[in-house]
């Protein structure tokens, strides 16, 4: 029986990897929203809560029947009774009353380490409950009920029509003892709370406006940003607009950021923003930034594409070009992963323009922060 168990286990630690590549966009976007910067005890649990789920819900429904075209069964697919498995572990025991040592019996009875798995398959997600989304006793248990019925629900559909039959049984009793597998879990969050740290004080003497801007937070915001900057490119370049590149470079990164206070789209998301220092006029300091980034570092490539331009070049100065841009993209990388490793927060181009990104944290939330973080005067 426990081989059974393994099985589905096994699949979902092999396919946690895939998952959490997926999951981790998403994740790191909503935490530099909300919280303003990545927690690393915040994100191992949320991390462990996907692994959960995904355990969970593989231990439910695998194995899968051979094919879609699976055969209808043959007796009911829906158990209404409730608390039939008492009868059932009663009626497959060989226990006897008076004799305390044939208890031990129902530890090889599959009905009883059935309901034993059933408690138990949902006692982290009410510990999760509990001690991460601080939730009430009775919110435990609709959420326990409510995700034990997303169970039988996917199997009783036959995973939402995708088997063209059922191939497991719609038991009222499941909902029974996995909810109460929440509400274990829930109580058991309540009494380790004291040895773990309080979620909601992660945040207490954190400064988020002095963090550093990591590059992954950049890379997400670049990552946004190119897909805004495609769409605009797309349609200039579909009206047959030559310049489309530069137009388009220059409205997004230069004009759009220096008319919002030196976001972007992306930057938004991430809650960063550019900031200028010095005597510069922040216009003419995102000119420079992204002119020299995007108009002269990514605008020789787009040069080198224009066929019209090179086209009456021989071949030998179309060599020494080509190797004169990819002698520029191989110092820039050598530059951006020493930078990475150093953690500088300045790259050449931002050195030169006297810019640099910040972390654009909202002033009321940290007045907010701050005032909650001051002690409370008696």
């Amino acid at each position: 029986m426990f081989h059974s168990y393994f099985f589905p286990i096994s699949y979902a630690f092999m396919m946690f990897p895939i998952a959490a590549l997926v999951f981790t966009l998403p994740f790191l976007i909503v935490q530099y929203r909300r919280h303003g910067y990545i927690h690393k005890l915040r994100a191992l649990i949320l991390y462990l809560l996907l692994l959960y789920l995904m355990n969970a819900y593989f231990l439910v429904l695998l194995p899968f029947p051979s094919s879609r075209h699976n055969a209808a069964p043959s007796g009911s697919v829906v158990q209404f009774i409730p608390l039939q498995f008492i009868q059932d572990i009663v009626d497959g025991s060989s226990i006897i009353p008076e004799q305390i040592s044939t208890y031990w019996s129902l530890l090889r009875e599959p009905a009883f380490l059935q309901v034993i798995f059933n408690v138990a398959l949902t006692v982290p997600f009410g510990m999760f409950l509990g001690y991460y989304f601080r939730t009430r006793w009775v919110v435990c248990i609709l959420l326990s009920f409510a995700f034990s019925l997303s169970f039988e629900i996917t199997q009783i559909t036959g995973i939402y029509g995708f088997f063209d039959h059922p191939y497991r049984l719609f038991d009222v009793d499941d909902l029974i003892t996995n909810t109460i597998g929440g509400i274990f879990g829930f109580r058991i969050s309540i009494w380790i709370s004291g040895l773990l740290p309080r979620i909601e004080q992660l945040d207490t003497n954190i400064d988020r406006s002095a963090k550093r801007v990591s590059y992954t937070r950049r890379g997400i915001a670049f990552l946004i940003d190119s897909m805004v900057w495609s769409i605009g490119f797309g349609v200039l370049f579909g009206f047959d607009i030559k310049a489309a590149f530069w137009i388009v470079t220059g409205i997004y990164f230069m004009l759009v950021p220096a008319l919002t206070g030196g976001r972007t789209l992306g930057k938004w998301m991430v809650r960063i923003r550019v900031k200028s220092s010095g005597n510069h006029a922040f216009f003419w300091a995102l000119m420079i930034r992204y002119g020299l980034l995007y108009w002269v570092l990514l605008g020789i490539h787009a040069l080198l594409l224009d066929s019209a331009l090179l086209g009456h070049l021989s071949s030998v100065w179309n060599m020494l070009i080509h190797l004169f841009v990819l002698l520029i993209d191989l110092a820039f990388f050598i530059h951006l992963v020493i930078s990475i490793f150093k953690k500088e927060t300045q790259l050449i181009y931002e050195k030169l323009s006297r810019t640099s990104h910040v972390i654009s944290w909202p002033e009321k939330r940290l007045q907010s922060d701050v005032s909650s973080n001051s002690p409370v005067e008696s």
